[in-house]
């Protein structure tokens, strides 16, 4: 990105006489709006700005797929034709990434208390428990993921 555009990135704007300007390359500083937006496109497919830029802007990545495109026109579909199992699939989807993320903590908390027991292990209630119920919580992610799949396979 050219150097000059460095101010309008970071908003270096200066008041004078209760009006916003802002400095452009060599030239005079130039009346601001603060309703300015400036939206920059790149036809690379990957681009890399340096970390300041990518700091000082939001980058969003358009880069569209024939799959994606597919997974999105089948939702659409399927929530105007099917509504109810749309919402099944959302809440089975939510309730799958909230055990992911619940079997993932309490494996930390395991792997945490294994790293930190002393004596023996077998002796060790707590540790014994938090196995336990780590296994519990693996199966019922994977009766939801079942699940989950099934309702895919309902929908296509």
């Amino acid at each position: 990105i050219d150097p000059v555009l460095e101010p309008v990135l970071s908003r270096s704007t200066v008041k004078r006489g209760g009006m916003t300007f802002i400095k452009l390359g060599d030239k005079d500083d130039v009346e601001y709006d603060p309703n300015f937006r400036l939206y920059l496109q790149t036809k690379l497919t990957n681009p890399h700005y340096q970390p300041e830029v990518a700091a000082q802007t939001t980058l969003i990545n358009f880069t569209v797929t024939e799959k994606g495109l597919e997974d999105q026109l089948l939702a659409v579909v399927v929530q105007h034709e099917r509504p109810e199992l749309e919402a099944r699939l959302v809440q089975l989807v939510r309730e799958s990434n909230d055990f992911t993320s619940e079997l993932k903590e309490l494996a930390d908390n395991l792997l945490y208390k294994l790293s930190n027991a002393e004596g023996n292990l077998i002796e060790d209630i707590d540790l014994i428990e938090n196995l336990e119920q780590t296994k519990v919580t693996a199966n019922e992610v994977g009766l939801k993921q079942k699940e989950g799949k099934a309702a895919e396979k309902e929908i296509n």
